[in-house]
């Protein structure tokens, strides 16, 4: 190959790679074809994003969420369909306080917890936990299987809204909110179980250490962590 050819190779090459890159970028501004509004696939839904607001642990709405919306993998959304049917008979629906969350979103949590004199919404979701510690005892981390689409944190609600008493309320940072905490009343947990059971029927785990975290086994992108925003 000639000293002139091996150049223009290279070039384009180059020039390759760049719109790969760009293209990639771009992809991370819009909702892949792979992900849905939640609140339109899953019946009777009730849908209140923490994070899209103020009420949630920083105090302030998270970065990526533009728009109070439930966004899951196609696969995802219709396991969560069954268990809203599933439900429906007694009287329940399903309510959810968060569903995908961009990468950014995590980013922001991180540089939250690491402000230690940001106390402001200590006395509601980490009254008995110093911010100290959020790291190293697990209620913060660098990445989150939100990202992935597929990862959802929900409660049971009656027909009018009213949310089933778990013995905690979401995002409260304590041993307490541990699916299997002994210090809760037999009614709570067995709200608690009655949750689990159905989100597991229906191809879901839960997370021991977060009576509302649930993820669905078999989740289309184990791997892939999104940065797309909330819209």
């Amino acid at each position: 190959m000639s000293a002139v050819n091996a150049t223009r190779c290279l070039l384009a090459a180059v020039f390759a790679i760049g719109i790969a890159t760009r293209t990639a970028g771009a992809a991370e501004t819009q909702r892949p074809a792979d992900f849905v509004d939640a609140a339109t696939v899953v019946p009777g839904l009730i849908v209140e994003m923490r994070y899209a607001g103020a009420h949630n642990f920083t105090g302030r709405p998270v970065d990526g969420y533009e728009a109070p919306h439930c966004l899951l993998t196609r696969q995802a959304a219709a396991a969560l369909a069954n268990v809203a049917r599933d439900v429906a008979p007694s009287g329940l629906r399903i309510k959810v306080f968060d569903c995908y969350r961009p990468v950014r979103a995590v980013a922001n949590f991180v540089r939250w917890a690491r402000d230690i004199n940001d106390q402001k919404m200590k006395a509601e979701f980490y009254p008995n936990v110093d911010k100290r510690t959020l790291f190293r005892d697990g209620y913060i981390a660098s990445h989150s299987g939100h990202s992935r689409g597929s990862t959802m944190d929900l409660t049971l609600a009656k027909t009018d809204g009213a949310e089933f008493d778990m013995g905690t309320h979401f995002d409260f940072f304590s041993p307490k909110s541990w699916t299997d905490d002994p210090t809760i009343t037999p009614q709570q947990h067995a709200n608690r179980m009655l949750l689990a059971a159905a989100m597991r029927r229906r191809g879901f785990r839960g997370y021991d250490k977060e009576w509302w975290h649930f993820t669905l086994r078999g989740e289309p992108f184990p791997a892939t962590y999104f940065d797309f925003p909330v819209q």
